[in-house]
């Protein structure tokens, strides 16, 4: 992530990490910078306190109320964000400190601003999916705070014709409110590639970098161009250099637009092209693109914002929503990913030092195992009287012992049973786990995390949870040639399905299936149909000798042009 010169033309390039592809052209604009207004530091009197605590509830309610207006018009990634964020705006704890705070005297607004710093350091204490909370955090606090004051709510600048949309970081709020119309690329000196930010973006098909290196020092109204599939900012390119980075892009969307499935290579090898979702709404709308089925069901999601635990019988309706739509199709449903940083509220977790290396996953059922039985209860009760069998995987998976006991536990209801791969143990034991079950998928974003020691929401080290990283590439690759020698499908689910140059090295390692977001299956589709399977195994080879990503993905691209 260096800032460099090309050579002949005198832009500017500045490298970051990849998060959504595609090229795009235009001026910068950057957010509103949201100016911290003057608040008095004048102790309340006795009798102003109660008045100023009933204040800040109603200002965490409306902020709330217009969150979820907001969700309710979004879908997706976009929607669950704008939820979430919702909830956070009324939160007990968060409201009861400033409670405190404002009982000893402090002014509504002074306290929101203490509590919400309290809260931050808290989470960011805490790493993985909590840090990156501290940026919706600090959304939540600065809309209350408006509203407390009176002044306009912040966020992102309507342009008056498509721009690109530079900022240090950014709300996952603010993102779900972009207009992909007038919004065409954005840009960010921080964030990483399997952050909300990104993930929205990618949903909205906005071409995204994160982590440009320079990228705060360039200002509002540089003429540029964003290519989200390299990972490159151009400043003030010329006209000749837009015109082929963009018509070649739009060739490649053309034949994304085209391709109707199956999943193959040009010289007929399948690889299925499936879909990742988080319920029955999510699914339906997967059924809109050329997806052949679900390759990533996240069910934790019926889970989290539960004060007690779903019953069989709600869980089963949840899952059978679906099954439904994909009634001749996979469907690959993943048990409960939750714990650490995706704590239950029904559930006692324990205190921990590092909770992304803690309890987690799988490792949650230890603690109480009828949670799962209950979960693979309700899976088997939605799967009665299906044609297709769901295959149900679970997360975390660190040992042979494991990955027996589960598939016991699958097989037991009559389900097809597998396993995650997203610790290197069991990338390192795939053989000996893969003889224990029916399949594997491989989940990239925390495999990066924990194979480079490098929190994957972490904005500084975004370039080390970077896919294209040899080091999580060859663990990929060992953990497809197992599949291959004892003949089980292995796919890959995490964000990498989604990049469509990935696609032909993942195939070419032997990858039998790709799950990603909807919005990504068909230039995953197309981009495996223009290259043959000799093609993508040499690619596969050179990524393989590769030192770095920014050289892993030019030697793919040498052999498989997009």
């Amino acid at each position: 992530m260096t800032r460099s010169l090309q050579e002949n033309d005198g832009s500017t390039v500045l490298h970051g990490t990849p998060a959504v592809p595609g090229v795009v052209a235009g001026l910068a604009v950057r957010p509103t910078p949201r100016v911290r207004p003057e608040i008095g530091s004048e102790p309340l009197a006795e009798s102003e306190r109660a008045a100023q605590a009933e204040t800040l509830r109603q200002a965490a309610d409306t902020v709330a109320e217009r969150l979820r207006l907001r969700a309710g018009a979004a879908s997706g990634a976009a929607a669950e964000v704008l939820s979430a964020n919702a909830a956070m705006a009324t939160d007990r704890g968060w409201l009861g400190a400033a409670e405190k705070l404002i009982a000893t005297g402090t002014p509504a607004a002074a306290a929101a601003i203490t509590a919400t710093e309290q809260f931050a350091a808290l989470f960011t204490k805490l790493g993985g999916l909590m840090a990156e909370r501290v940026t919706d955090l600090r959304d939540v606090r600065d809309r209350v705070v408006a509203e407390l004051l009176g002044t306009p709510e912040p966020g992102i600048p309507t342009p008056a014709e498509p721009a690109i949309l530079l900022a240090t970081d950014l709300a996952p709020a603010d993102t779900a409110g972009l207009d992909p119309k007038l919004i065409v690329g954005l840009a960010m000196s921080l964030g990483g590639p399997t952050g909300h930010t990104a993930i929205i973006a990618r949903q909205l098909g906005i071409p995204c970098v994160v982590a440009v290196e320079g990228l705060d020092e360039v200002p509002a109204g540089t003429d540029m161009l964003v290519d989200g599939t390299q990972g490159r900012v151009i400043l003030h390119p010329d006209a000749e250099q837009v015109a082929t980075a963009v018509a070649e892009y739009q060739v490649a969307t053309a034949r994304a637009a085209q391709w109707s499935g199956p999943g193959a290579t040009a010289d007929g090898q399948r690889v299925e092209v499936l879909a990742n979702v988080q319920d029955g709404a999510g699914a339906r709308a997967a059924t809109g693109s050329p997806a052949e089925g679900i390759g990533l069901f996240r069910t934790e999601l019926c889970f989290l914002d539960r004060e007690s635990e779903p019953s069989v019988t709600e869980q089963a309706e949840l899952y059978r929503q679906v099954l439904d739509a994909y009634p001749n199709g996979k469907v690959v449903v993943r048990t409960l990913d939750a714990g650490s940083d995706k704590p239950l509220r029904f559930v006692t977790h324990p205190a921990e030092a590092n909770p992304a290396l803690g309890v987690r996953g799988i490792r949650i059922t230890v603690r109480d195992s009828g949670i799962m039985d209950r979960q693979l209860d309700a899976i088997a009760v939605a799967a009665q009287g299906r044609d297709r069998i769901p295959w149900v995987m679970a997360p975390m998976i660190s040992t042979v012992a494991e990955a027996k006991s589960f598939a016991a536990q699958v097989r037991d209801r009559g389900l097809i049973p597998g396993v995650m791969i997203e610790v290197p143990a069991a990338a390192l034991l795939a053989e000996a786990i893969l003889a224990e079950v029916d399949f594997a998928s491989i989940g990239t974003n925390d495999l990066a995390q924990y194979t480079m020691a490098a929190d994957r929401m972490s904005p500084q080290l975004a370039g080390f949870t970077d896919p294209w990283q040899p080091a999580v590439l060859r663990l990929v690759a060992q953990t497809a040639a197992a599949g291959q020698r004892l003949g089980k499908p292995v796919g890959v689910c995490g964000e990498a399905a989604a990049d469509p140059l990935l696609a032909g090295v993942l195939a070419g390692f032997g990858i039998t299936s790709l799950s990603a977001a909807a919005s990504a299956v068909g230039a995953v589709g197309a981009a495996l149909a223009a290259v043959t399977m000799d093609d993508c195994r040499r690619a596969a080879a050179a990524v393989l000798s590769a030192s770095d990503p920014r050289a892993a993905r030019a030697a793919a691209a040498a052999i498989i042009p997009l």
